[in-house]
């Protein structure tokens, strides 16, 4: 019989409905389940156990009357520290930022509350979410639960760790270079970094984007028909569509005449491991025996585009960093302040053509899948590395190595995906992303679920170590 904490969601509710279950004793199991797990992995930021509880019961008394409050009444979730919960502080994973309560619940927080979620915690990210880590110079760092020697990815650190330990089936995080997909790929687990507006969020920036880290296709659908409800503090966000994200079941047949390009060197950064490559390719495999048409492409990315995007952000922190009192900035973690100051001596011309580099990402990104329905590539070049790292070359002047097939899609805007396609000999997962058309968003998740349907069994998920 499937623990109350590994139940997805959609399941909870039809329990609910029935009621089989109460929203008070699934949040209870998931507390204790958080309880075991908690001090190996350390994903969670101002967990409370008696708030949680006094939103449970709240929600089973609404489901015993039969007027729940909506569609994820009584369901155990969390979300990322950054993204705002009214009265809460948002240190943004750094000692640098003062502690002051925010004022309102960002969008997607606001989202989940209204649909009557339970918000158990908030999860843990790396300093200013620049790194694809758990290594924060405010929270305790946060572990892989598949192996606790590994980090979990970033900057959604605490949300990947979560949704692969069981801490309830639904979690948000947000990405803008790969920051849902690469955790959700070194975590097994699945994640959709929408097109750019499609959730609402504030502060808008370009390229991010608040998406669902579940473990399956099916319970982000379900947090998509929440978190795409509209909001006018977000000034990037799409107009409203009322997009069936229920109908993101349409079968294995639903590979059947796709044409999907299959890009497995992102032209970028590191090389793809041995281990990675197989597993992708035989991903391919499995759609193309499910009907697709597989097409292998040649990378769209540069170097010198890699390089300019991460040269502008080297910029934009170092001015951050440096309107923060002396102090305050001392205490950023070494290998930001290090890599943000390396920007002191740029010239008007070095931001501006590092700058530049954002469009003819987004230029060369749109026109390479323009020939394909969908695109498949790894999500990261490499598995889960050590915990204590900051990034994989652990080298603050090489510090996006890993990011070279998530990033173009955050600047196409496109949608874009990762679902677990395998596992290392050592036991740890890999991604593989499934990118779509500009608005795509339901299509990418109609694709991703066909692809659940047709992979390989999936492995148990991780257990907390014996106490």
């Amino acid at each position: 019989m499937t623990a109350l904490h590994d139940l997805p969601a959609h399941e909870l509710l039809a329990a609910y409905r029935q009621r089989t279950l109460s929203p008070v004793e699934v949040t209870q199991a998931v507390l204790a389940h958080i309880e075991r797990w908690e001090p190996h992995i350390k994903a969670t930021y101002l967990l409370r156990p008696d708030a949680a509880l006094e939103q449970a019961r709240a929600s089973e008394a609404r489901w015993l009357r039969g007027e729940p409050k909506g569609l994820l009444d009584g369901v155990p979730s969390t979300i990322k520290e950054n993204i705002s919960t009214e009265g809460d502080p948002t240190p943004l994973g750094t000692a640098a930022v003062e502690l002051v309560p925010a004022a309102a619940d960002a969008p997607p927080a606001a989202r989940m509350r209204e649909a009557g979620a339970v918000i158990v915690a908030k999860t843990t990210m790396p300093d200013y979410g620049m790194l694809s880590s758990g290594l924060s110079t405010f929270h305790p760092l946060s572990r892989n639960p598949w192996d606790v020697s590994k980090g979990p990815g970033g900057s959604s650190a605490g949300g990947g760790a979560a949704a692969a330990a069981g801490y309830g089936p639904l979690h948000i995080g947000t990405d803008i270079g790969g920051s849902l997909r690469l955790p959700a790929s070194w975590c097994g687990i699945f994640s959709l970094k929408p097109s750019l507006g499609r959730i609402p969020i504030d502060p808008p920036y370009t390229g991010r984007a608040a998406g669902p880290m579940t473990r399956t296709v099916a319970d982000a659908a379900l947090m998509m028909q929440v978190l795409s409800q509209p909001d006018a503090r977000d000034s990037m966000s799409l107009p409203y569509q009322d997009i069936a994200w229920s109908q993101f079941n349409k079968g294995a047949e639903r590979l059947r005449g796709l044409r999907i390009g299959l890009l497995l060197d992102a032209g970028c950064g590191l090389s793809v491991e041995p281990e990675v490559k197989a597993a992708v390719e035989h991903a391919a495999r499995l759609m193309e025996r499910a009907g697709a048409t597989i097409v292998p492409m040649a990378p769209f990315m540069t170097q010198a585009m890699l390089d300019g995007m991460d040269h502008f952000w080297r910029m934009r922190s170092h001015i951050d960093l440096q309107a923060l009192p002396a102090a305050r900035r001392d205490k950023v973690l070494p290998y930001i302040r290090t890599w943000a100051e390396s920007a002191a001596g740029m010239s008007g011309t070095e931001v501006f053509n590092a700058s530049h580099q954002f469009h003819l990402t987004r230029v060369n990104t749109v026109k390479a899948c323009s020939a394909f329905d969908y695109v498949i590539s790894p999500v990261a070049p490499n598995v889960a590395f050590q915990a204590e790292l900051p990034s994989p070359t652990n080298d603050p002047l090489r510090p996006l190595e890993h990011i070279g097939f998530t990033v173009p899609f955050n600047m196409s805007e496109q949608p874009a995906a990762s679902v677990n396609c395998g596992y290392t000999r050592a036991g740890l997962p890999i991604g593989l992303q499934i990118a779509g058309a500009r608005f795509d968003d339901l299509g990418v998740l109609q694709v991703a679920h066909a692809f659940e349907l047709i992979r390989e069994p999936q492995r148990a998920w991780p257990q907390p170590p014996a106490a």
